[in-house]
């Protein structure tokens, strides 16, 4: 199963309170997610806002990714929502 992240802006959405972006599994776009709270939780939100909550989610964009990836892969390239359980407690670290 081939996985990649195009480098497409990441959007937030009001309506679930997540940050959305893309994966593309086999060639096929596939939606993906993390909730606010995640972000709160684990990856040091400045702002409670979207702006803040964009610049958590570009900040820690690589790992944010590679959990999404595995996700993928075991679901076999169904829609994604990283929730704060997705994380290890704390902070994640650089």
């Amino acid at each position: 199963m081939n996985i990649q992240f195009p480098a497409d802006a990441p959007a937030y959405r009001d309506t679930n309170l997540t940050v959305v972006f893309p994966a593309l599994v086999d060639g096929e776009r596939v939606p993906c997610a993390i909730s606010v709270e995640a972000l709160e939780d684990h990856f040091g939100v400045e702002s409670y806002d979207s702006y803040g909550w964009i610049r958590a989610f570009d900040a820690a964009r690589p790992k944010i990714e590679a959990v999404a990836r595995e996700h993928l892969s075991i679901t076999r390239g169904a829609p994604v929502l990283l929730k704060s359980g997705h994380f290890p407690p704390g902070a994640v670290s650089s």
